[in-house]
């Protein structure tokens, strides 16, 4: 996998979790880009151990 490749999954991923978090119901923006953070970082330490 490209460099661009799996930041390109990274920030999917961020936006994805954040629209879902947002569309479940988080309290607000900020509560769901947090859920987003957690997400990405799970993602990213997936990523790292792959290789």
């Amino acid at each position: 996998m490209t460099l661009a490749t799996q930041a390109g999954i990274l920030i999917a991923v961020f936006g994805v979790v954040t629209l879902i978090a947002l569309a479940v119901g988080a309290a607000n923006l900020g509560v769901a880009m947090g859920v987003g953070q957690i997400a990405f970082a799970v993602v990213l330490v997936w990523m790292l151990l792959k290789r």
